[in-house]
């Protein structure tokens, strides 16, 4: 009923107790190459790799070995141990990191993972044979929060000390699942390390309070070597009456697009194959620091390299704060290095609703949305979210 109201063609649908992704145009692709598979959630496109990608970038430190001189023999020969992890030690555990939710908590966690190689700890999929668990949670999606209810559980029953971080603790601090837990907020990434450290010691840390946005040029190991997701801004502008990501992620802010600029020219030179630009809200991009959306895309590529070696996907923009600017946004996204193609969440086919959700746009924009950038950009396509039994 509802592609009929937008008098769109659906190619799938996917509907929950919570929003899911519906292609109302064809797959993503790069012109003169292979379509890229339809995009899901973050952890099911990535895949299974390790977060090192094939190699963890060097420490800060040198890794520690033990020297040991044999007994009762008059030979001064001596003989290098294994280092074994030990908690008095720091930078010699292995920290088991999990990841739940959008493309926005996989970059945070491989900022952090980054952050904890880089001093010397060792990250791993592999739960049971780790020192420390720290997982990184979602508040959207109810199945993500039970999944990190059911492995906090876990983690407890093994015995193991922990860390949760993400919109889960920083939107509700007070859940009865985070007692005794230690906890990290969304702005607070970039001390990790310190709230590890103090957790293996058998303290309990909670750093919640917001501060400016952690640096784009920490440490970062990426779940996929060829795939960088840069965060272009936290938080919003809108105030949807169904929400919980604005009590967790915050009010709009944004990164400078000469930060922005600089973090593309160096994964461009690590051989990044696709740049995936992250936020909670990218069609606000910019409005808390006197800029736009269009000017940050034109200045992202003109760093791309010619021969389409990386390419650039947009993040997900809510039409509000795209309407204005949808002829620059088309000419954007008819650059070769650039997928044509965009998430557009429309949460309802009904004004009534939207006005309920607070959504502050109608149906009718919606489609002048989808209408002008399908008829501006050939091949267009957009992904959509659509709300089942919002309580009104």
């Amino acid at each position: 009923p509802l592609a009929r109201h937008l008098s769109l063609p659906v190619v799938r649908f996917a509907s929950a107790h919570c929003p899911r992704r519906t292609l109302l145009s064809p797959r993503p692709h790069r012109r003169d190459a292979t379509p890229p598979p339809a995009m899901e959630d973050i952890e099911d496109v990535l895949g299974p790799a390790g977060f090192s990608g094939g190699g963890a970038p060097p420490g800060l430190r040198l890794p520690l070995s033990t020297v040991a001189v044999k007994p009762k023999r008059r030979s001064s020969k001596l003989v290098q141990t294994q280092p074994q992890p030990d908690a008095r030690i720091p930078g010699t555990q292995t920290i088991y990191v999990k990841t739940f939710g959008c493309s926005h908590n996989q970059s945070d966690s491989e900022y952090m993972s980054g952050q904890l190689s880089a001093f010397g700890y060792a990250i791993t999929e592999e739960p049971e044979g780790a020192d420390l668990w720290l997982i990184n949670t979602c508040t959207v999606k109810n199945p993500s929060q039970s999944a990190m209810s059911t492995l906090i559980s876990k983690c407890k029953t093994a015995n193991k000390p922990l860390v949760v971080a993400g919109c889960v603790p920083q939107g509700s601090r007070d859940l009865k699942e985070l007692e005794g837990i230690s906890i990290i907020g969304v702005q607070q990434i970039d001390r990790v390390v310190e709230v590890v450290e103090e957790t293996l010691k058998g303290h309990e840390v909670r750093l919640l309070s917001r501060k400016t946005l952690p640096s784009l040029d920490l440490p970062k190991v990426r779940k996929n070597k060829f795939i960088e997701i840069l965060p272009i801004n936290v938080g919003c502008l809108g105030a949807c009456t169904y929400c919980k990501t604005k009590h967790a992620r915050g009010h709009l802010g944004s990164y400078s697009i000469d930060s922005l600029v600089d973090r593309v020219k160096i994964v461009v030179s690590e051989g990044v194959r696709e740049i995936w630009l992250s936020s909670e809200d990218t069609g606000a991009y910019g409005r808390d620091i006197g800029t736009n959306l269009p000017n940050l895309l034109n200045a992202i590529v003109a760093e791309l390299p010619a021969d389409r070696s990386t390419m650039l996907r947009i993040g997900m923009t809510n039409p509000p704060f795209i309407l204005e600017h949808l002829n620059e946004i088309a000419s954007v996204l008819r650059h070769p290095c650039v997928y044509t193609f965009l998430h557009v969440p429309v949460q309802s086919g009904s004004d009534a609703v939207l006005k309920a959700m607070n959504r502050e746009y109608t149906v009718s924009e919606f489609r002048m949305v989808v209408d002008t950038l399908c008829e501006l950009v050939p091949g267009m396509q957009i992904a959509t979210d659509i709300i089942c039994g919002f309580p009104g």
